[in-house]
């Protein structure tokens, strides 16, 4: 099974220099899966021919916002929109979490609850608390109709979501490790508006561990799932 991985931002060059970019962070989180993987690079304009050139697709992180006017937000929304209509399927990460919600008629803003950095809890359905590494300001605050919620904390109520068979979304990031976000808070402390406070904390959970191996599984079982093709 091939999946297509939609970068939608740039990590901090030395972030990615000691831990990978974007595309090498997810495929090393479905390693061992059976899948293979093309990148594409849609921040920068790059885009497949067609939604079906991959048998899935999943959408990175990025340190842009989904409401930004940006070139690559227009074509990328119209990208979710078609795959979503021909089902194939879609998995979100953060942004692409945040992203195919917008694409699909909910809301994103910059939220005033301030920074979700490093290690944080979730309440998951049927499968209760789990740990994951977060790194976002940014929430989606309104549903699109068909978002059923997966996942939720006291900070973010829509955490996770899932859309029939047609997309699984999580705010969190569960190809961040404890060292990656050590790095990011390395580079981003004393950039405005990144909390002192919120980054300390995170730099005391940094051993903590996370359930990133169960949200692989639950992304590789939901890629592989039974799905009937749409009728177009």
């Amino acid at each position: 099974m091939k999946i297509g991985i939609l970068q939608c931002g740039h990590l901090l060059t030395e972030v990615a220099q000691r831990h990978g970019a974007y595309p090498q962070l997810y495929q090393n989180l479905l390693s061992g899966y059976g899948f293979e993987f093309e990148s594409y690079s849609v921040v920068d304009m790059e885009f497949p021919k067609d939604v079906h050139d991959a048998d899935g697709w999943l959408l990175s992180g990025s340190r842009h916002g989904a409401y930004e006017d940006l070139p690559f937000i227009a074509p990328l929304e119209d990208f979710i929109r078609k795959a979503y209509a021909e089902h194939v399927p879609l998995v979100g990460i953060c942004f692409g979490h945040q992203i195919i919600a917008q694409a699909l008629g909910g809301k994103v803003v910059k939220s005033d609850k301030g920074w979700a950095i490093g290690h944080n809890e979730y309440d998951f359905e049927g499968l209760g608390k789990l740990s994951l590494n977060a790194w976002h300001q940014d929430q989606i605050v309104e549903l699109p109709k068909d978002a059923k919620v997966t996942a939720s904390s006291e900070f973010c109520n829509y955490a996770g979501l899932a859309y029939q068979d047609r997309a699984l979304t999580i705010q969190a990031h569960p190809e961040f490790s404890g060292g990656a976000i050590n790095d990011l808070i390395k580079a981003r402390r004393g950039a405005p508006g990144m909390p002192d406070d919120v980054m300390d904390e995170a730099i005391a959970k940094l051993e903590m561990h996370v359930n990133d191996k169960v949200i692989a599984d639950q992304i590789a079982a939901f890629f592989k799932q039974p799905r009937e093709a749409a009728n177009v």
